[in-house]
C-alpha cells in the first residue's frame, strides 16, 4: 500500500499492569507476586476495514482489534497499536516497527515470503458490490467492459491487475471505492465479502452482492518472520480464546448468526 504511517497514533490497549517491557521479545521481571509482568506487543492495523477494524471518537475498535487483545491477555503481553495504511503493515514487519498485524489479512503463498501467519481465524472471499437497480452485471464475466473498484493492495487488487477488459480504480481506503460506486464513478466494488455486506447493513440498502464468491480466503495474524516464538505464542493464545469461548462470542457480536466466516474448532 502505499507510503508508511508509523504515526498515526499508538493506542495502549488496555490490560492493566504496568511496568511492561520494550518489546514482545524481551523477558520482563517478575514482580513481588512472582508473577511475570506483561511484555509490550507492538500490533499494527488499518481501521478502514470494519467490522474488523474501525474508529470512532479516537478509538479503535473492531473483531481483529478485540480479537488480538483477547489473545495477548491470554499470554502475558500488553498490546501496543499502531493505525497505518494496509499497504504499510507487511513494511512495518519486516523493519520490525510492530510485532503483529491484524486487518482481515490474507493469508498468500506470496505474503508468506515477507512475514509468518498465524492459524486462520476466519473465512473469507472477494464478492461484487453493484448498485441494487443494477441489472447488467450478475457475475464475475459481466465485469469485462466495466469500471471496478478496489483497495490498493489487497487481493481485489492483485485479480484485477491480472485481468485484461476491465477498468480498475485504486483507492487507499474502502469507503472511497464504495462512494465512487454510489456516486456512479464505478459499476461495482470488488472487495472482502464480510466487509461489503457490513456496509450493506449499516444503511447502505441501494446495493446488493451478486454472483458468487470470486475466491476462498482464509484471514490470518501477520507475525515479523524473525520471531517464531513470538507465532508460537499468538497461535496457542488463539487457540486458548478458541477453547474457551472468547472467539465465539466476539464472533457473534461482530457477525451475528452469519456462519461462512467461522472457523470451525
Amino acid at each position: 500500500m502505499r507510503r508508511l504511517a508509523f504515526g498515526l497514533g499508538a493506542l495502549v490497549l488496555g490490560l492493566t499492569l504496568a511496568g511492561c517491557g520494550t518489546g514482545s521479545s524481551t523477558s520482563s521481571s517478575s514482580g513481588q507476586s512472582g508473577q511475570a509482568q506483561p511484555v509490550t506487543l507492538h500490533v499494527g492495523a488499518d481501521t478502514t476495514f470494519p467490522p474488523f477494524e474501525t474508529e470512532k471518537n479516537g478509538q479503535v475498535t473492531g473483531f481483529d482489534i478485540d480479537l488480538i487483545k483477547a489473545i495477548a491477555q491470554k499470554e502475558n503481553m500488553q498490546v501496543d497499536l499502531k493505525t497505518m495504511d494496509f499497504q504499510g503493515l507487511i513494511p512495518a514487519l519486516q523493519t520490525g516497527d510492530i510485532d503483529v498485524a491484524v486487518a482481515g489479512i490474507t493469508i498468500t503463498d506470496d505474503r508468506k515470503k515477507s512475514v509468518n501467519f498465524s492459524d486462520p481465524y476466519y473465512h473469507s472471499g472477494l464478492s461484487i458490490l453493484v448498485k441494487k437497480d443494477n441489472t447488467t452485471i450478475n457475475g464475475p464475466d459481466d465485469l469485462t467492459g466495466k469500471t471496478v473498484a478496489v483497495k490498493l493492495g489487497t487481493t481485489a487488487d492483485l485479480m484485477f491487475s491480472k485481468k485484461p477488459g476491465v477498468n480498475v480504480k485504486r483507492f487507499t481506503n474502502i469507503s472511497d471505492a464504495y462512494s465512487e460506486l454510489q456516486n456512479g464513478g464505478a459499476d461495482a466494488v470488488v472487495f472482502d465479502n464480510p466487509v461489503n455486506l457490513n456496509y450493506i447493513r449499516t444503511g447502505h440498502d441501494n446495493v446488493k452482492i451478486v454472483g458468487p464468491l470470486l475466491t476462498g480466503e482464509d484471514y490470518g495474524i501477520a507475525v515479523r518472520k524473525n520471531a517464531p516464538d513470538l507465532l508460537q505464542k499468538i497461535n496457542d493464545g488463539l487457540k486458548q480464546v478458541m477453547a474457551d469461548g472468547t472467539y465465539d462470542k466476539l464472533y457473534q457480536q461482530y457477525f451475528g448468526d452469519e456462519p461462512n466466516g467461522k472457523i470451525k474448532h
